[in-house]
């Protein structure tokens, strides 16, 4: 059986594990993602389009320079998409994130053994756990700079407000806000840290025992040697 502290901090890190993993699942449900405004020129008149979207799907309203406002509108990304830059990048961070997913239940899985059983010297051990958290981290690091490459690059927003309303000219300024599902990934990302920090505190305070137990009696107190 482990110890009562190699217990406690790989259930700790389970709990980091397992936040990790429920937020991700938050992200990829949830389409607060980026707020645009986008002005557009028309014959005579301006107009803005405000879209609310995430990866999957989002809203958006029309509003006319003279203060005319057209009725929301629900759309879905990759239906909306043409460009295959944009199209590509989206499926890309999507993809990244059931990969981010997979990687966090497998951390979760392997802090959970560790809590219950003493797998040290196989890959189910501390190495395991690295191994996986140190992916999902990497993961949705990519996901959080492939978006915003998405949207500011490669026009995403300009792109979908197009799908949105008709006879729109030549594209005057965006304005982007990020919304807390993407800014969620910075979570995820810390909790995987703290997950790592947890288990190499422990791996480190273990070789540090086995070492002290492994000195030459001769480097043992002179007071607790026995003849």
């Amino acid at each position: 059986m482990p110890s009562r502290k190699k217990t406690t901090m790989f259930a700790s890190a389970f709990c980091t594990c397992v936040s990790s993993f429920v937020l991700i699942c938050v992200v990829l449900a949830t389409q607060q993602w980026v707020s645009s405004d986008v002005l557009f020129s028309r014959t005579n008149t301006s107009i803005t389009i405000s879209l609310d979207y995430g990866l999957f799907r989002g809203t958006c309203e029309q509003f006319v320079e003279a203060g005319l406002q057209v009725s929301k509108q629900t759309f879905q990304v990759a239906d909306s998409l043409s460009s295959t830059n944009t199209r590509s990048t989206n499926v890309a961070i999507i993809v990244i994130l059931v990969l981010s997913l997979l990687t966090s239940l497998l951390s979760s899985g392997f802090t959970c053994t560790n809590a219950v059983s003493n797998p040290y010297q196989t890959f189910l051990g501390p190495i395991g756990v690295y191994t996986w958290n140190s992916i999902c981290g990497i993961l949705v690091l990519m996901a959080m700079i492939l978006f915003p490459v998405n949207v500011e690059t490669h026009g995403l927003s300009e792109e979908l407000a197009r799908g949105c309303s008709t006879s729109l000219q030549s594209h005057i300024r965006s304005q982007h806000s990020y919304g807390y599902s993407y800014w969620i990934m910075l979570l995820v990302l810390f909790l995987n840290i703290a997950s790592l920090i947890i288990i190499y505190f422990y791996d480190h305070a273990r070789y540090s025992k086995k070492k002290e137990q492994e000195r030459p009696i001769e480097n043992a107190p002179k007071d607790v040697i026995l003849f």
